[in-house]
């Protein structure tokens, strides 16, 4: 398991993608919550996670990512998800991200959707 996170944030049209590499454990809630405000100090409206395909991502990862899905709902931002496993798209239905985050399966899919 991976114990180090590098995001880069970049812009596709309208949408900010947050390049999320490495794993997603209770260890990455700084790196998440600094490219966040990054992104939410850029104004951002529209947010991408990127995750790495082969990602592992823990119940502690899952905690990190809901306070960061719960920031971009009280700032009325919308967000997507893409880049995830069959099993982790599974377990994000089973513990509710779904329902404030959509899962899109490539980054041109989501820019477009996000976009329209």
């Amino acid at each position: 398991m991976q114990e180090v996170n590098e995001i880069k944030l970049e812009t596709q049209d309208a949408v900010t993608i947050m390049d999320i590499k490495g794993d997603v454990t209770a260890f990455s809630e700084p790196f998440l919550n600094e490219a966040y405000q990054n992104a939410n100090s850029q104004g951002a409206s529209k947010i991408l996670l990127k995750f790495d395909s082969n990602a592992y991502i823990n119940s502690g990862g899952i905690a990190v990512l809901i306070q960061v899905l719960a920031q971009t709902q009280k700032n009325d931002q919308m967000i997507g998800i893409t880049g995830i496993s069959e099993h982790f798209k599974k377990i994000f239905h089973m513990v509710g991200i779904t329902k404030f985050a959509r899962i899109h399966d490539s980054v041109d899919t989501a820019v477009s959707t996000m976009n329209s």
